[in-house]
């Protein structure tokens, strides 16, 4: 089983595959789960949990950058509530820097809006054999709606080719732990 995430398509039958049309950026990753039988919600909160010191070293750096700009901080992209299970997230509340859109065993959106973009974010699960193996895609779609939003995604995009997928190796593992000592 490879741990390295590829470069794929968002799922045909996914919900965020409605956002696509319009989209000023989208991208999606798929890997094998080294826990299979986790939701979506799981798979995402076991990614977070174990974000790479650099990636949260880049979103220290971009919440200090934007934040002259006027655009809101979003925190550390692991910054959860360590003693939340999946279970017991409900939509509207914040699940690291994003809010809970929708969530279902398959499938978990996730976004965030402000006046210059509007983020979503699918972490969807796809049994491919009868022995269990599941494939994570998270797919991600940028709407913008001004001049400092495409400004704003100029530095964004070619990080996030390599943030993404750095991200994603967790879900790969069949060591890495979820919320509440999973």
């Amino acid at each position: 089983m490879s741990t390295q995430a590829l470069e794929t398509h968002a799922p045909a039958h996914s919900l965020i595959s409605d956002r696509l049309p319009g989209a000023y950026f989208h991208d999606a990753w798929s890997v094998e789960a080294g826990e299979p039988q986790l939701s979506a919600l799981e798979q995402f909160l076991k990614a977070l949990l174990h974000t790479p010191a650099w990636v949260n070293t880049c979103m220290t750096l971009r919440n200090r950058l934007v934040s002259m700009l006027g655009l809101k901080n979003l925190g550390a992209l692991d910054n959860l509530d360590r003693s939340k299970s999946a279970a017991e997230y409900r939509p509207g509340e914040r699940v690291g820097i994003f809010t809970l859109i929708d969530n279902r065993f398959d499938e978990v959106l996730l976004g965030d809006q402000d006046q210059h973009l509007d983020v979503t974010l699918s972490v969807y699960r796809t049994p491919v054999s009868p022995d269990g193996k599941v494939i994570v895609t998270v797919t991600t779609v940028v709407h913008v709606k001004n001049l400092l939003g495409r400004a704003y995604m100029l530095p964004v995009k070619p990080m996030h080719r390599l943030i993404a997928p750095a991200v994603l190796k967790a879900v790969a593992s069949t060591r890495a732990r979820t919320a509440k000592g999973r």
